[in-house]
């Protein structure tokens, strides 16, 4: 283990701070207002089981990678990455991938606290009685009125942003730990409370059917793709969250067991948000395909038809903000630890800092939708260009250079000592992480490229094929990209 300790000695006070902090960076919007309305666009059952097995089979090889070098490095991304390489005799060219995933991080975020605004705007308006409208029509006339007004959007996605760095200033244990501590659990009991009506709501039977009944004829190509891709960008890989949680990670705690702990418990929450949320659609005979509407359109409508409706508007809400929250405080993480290190700066100061150059990027971001919609470059304004380059580029260009990184140029034994698996246990990461994660990002990266039309569920053949010459390939150029003979 190396001893150099970029965070100032600074850690987790035990796994499950880690735990809640990092299935809170997870589980975001994309598990509570994504994920139902892909289920719902994909096919329902088909769609879930190919989602939990590229979970398995990408997701949580590439987080234990992420963890193993923020706990080797024990610095921000950019430092643990160059610590790792030197550690192994490489060059510092390949902290590029750190500086990456911090950007990519607050690229993120830059848009994303627009989108959480949203949250807390119709939070307050379930309160107020905002949210009165007796049809989709009507509710889509609200969200655009919503979005319409800059000073409105501009002020929840402010108050956002206050929030967050309000959190984040206090510092690992007494701002992250514990801000999570309570609001992980909390979403948790709402979104059973939600279950539970929803058992008697009509609608239950139906729901369970439709994302658990697997149907072979609703497994599209396009769904397979839309499964893999959701698959890893839910677990916030190659964002900086992830890898700058793990440089807080104590020695001796199961990078393993514990990345196993944070896929079940983001799993779970996504699932129990289809539970929440598809009773309700059925019940009121809605379609569940209504896309990115689903929870800002149709559901508000749903609760206005139902008994107790407005408590369960306000919980849900209440519920989507929380979500919000835990994971916008975990993509500035990376950001702060760098200017902490790095640069010395307090960390109440880094925090604010970043706070000011978030809040005027974020502004942007917020006036596409209204007095800027006009400012387009190529046909798309702020928000979509941040959405684009992240999701399009840096972080599958980001996760692909970490799984090569990981599986062909460090020394075996570096990670081999941080992860602590056992003969087999190793041997399937390294065979995850140096053929199946990175052929798989390639996939996604090219279909959202539009480079060429994939369909997987017909074009298989070639992928298998692809696999196999990529294991041949890799097997030979591993000791020698390694410079040390091959065992």
């Amino acid at each position: 283990m190396t001893t150099n300790n970029g965070t100032g000695g600074v850690l987790w006070a035990g796994r499950w701070g880690f735990v809640l902090a990092a299935t809170g960076s997870a589980v975001g919007l994309g598990n509570i207002w994504k994920f139902p309305y892909m289920t719902g666009e994909y096919g329902g059952g088909a769609f879930v089981l190919v989602y939990l097995l590229c979970i398995a089979a990408i997701g949580v090889p590439l987080m234990m990678t992420e963890i193993a070098f923020g706990r080797r490095g024990r610095g921000s991304p950019v430092e643990a990455v160059k610590r790792v390489v030197a550690e192994s005799g490489g060059g510092a060219g390949w902290s590029i991938l750190g500086w990456m995933s911090m950007i990519c991080g607050f690229m993120i975020l830059s848009f994303y606290v627009v989108v959480a605004g949203w949250s807390l705007s119709y939070l307050w308006k379930a309160l107020t009685g905002g949210l009165v409208a007796d049809s989709v029509e009507g509710m889509a006339a609200i969200f655009e009125a919503n979005n319409a007004n800059p000073l409105n959007l501009g002020f929840w996605s402010t108050l956002v942003t206050l929030l967050t760095m309000l959190i984040v200033g206090k510092g690992v244990q007494e701002g992250i730990e514990r801000s999570v501590r309570w609001m992980m659990p909390g979403m948790v009991v709402m979104l059973a409370i939600l279950i539970g009506f929803g058992v008697f709501s009509g609608g239950f039977g139906q729901a369970v059917h439709f994302m658990f009944a697997f149907e072979v004829g609703q497994l599209s190509g396009e769904g397979l793709l839309a499964a893999m891709g959701h698959a890893f960008f839910t677990l916030s890989l190659a964002a900086g969250a992830i890898m700058a949680y793990g440089a807080y990670l104590p020695a001796g705690k199961s990078i393993a067991r514990t990345t196993f702990m944070v896929a079940i418990c983001d799993t779970l929450v996504a699932l129990m948000a289809g539970l929440a949320i598809f009773p309700v659609i059925f019940a009121n005979g809605m379609d569940p395909a209504s896309g990115p509407g689903l929870i800002f359109m149709s559901l508000p409508l749903a609760f206005a038809q139902m008994p107790m409706g407005t408590l369960l508007e306000v919980i849900f809400f209440v519920m989507l903000t929380m979500a919000a929250l835990t994971s916008a405080i975990s993509m500035i993480e990376a950001t702060i630890a760098w200017l902490v290190e790095s640069h010395g700066m307090v960390r109440n100061r880094a925090a604010w800092g970043t706070g000011i150059v978030l809040w005027l990027v974020s502004t942007l971001a917020m006036l596409s939708f209204n007095l800027g919609a006009g400012w387009t470059l190529g046909g798309r304004t702020v928000f979509d260009w941040l959405d684009y380059l992240t999701s399009r580029f840096l972080m599958p260009l980001g996760g692909l250079g970490l799984a090569l990184l990981a599986g062909f140029v460090l020394k075996d034994r570096l990670l081999r000592d941080e992860l602590g698996l056992p003969d087999i246990g190793h041997a399937l990461w390294l065979f995850m992480i140096r053929y199946v994660c990175p052929l798989a990002i390639v996939v996604i990266f090219i279909d959202a490229l539009g480079i060429m039309n994939l369909d997987v569920s017909t074009q298989w053949p070639w992928g298998a094929g692809a696999l196999v010459l990529f294991v041949v390939i890799g097997e030979w150029a591993s000791p020698r990209l390694r410079r040390q003979p091959a065992r």
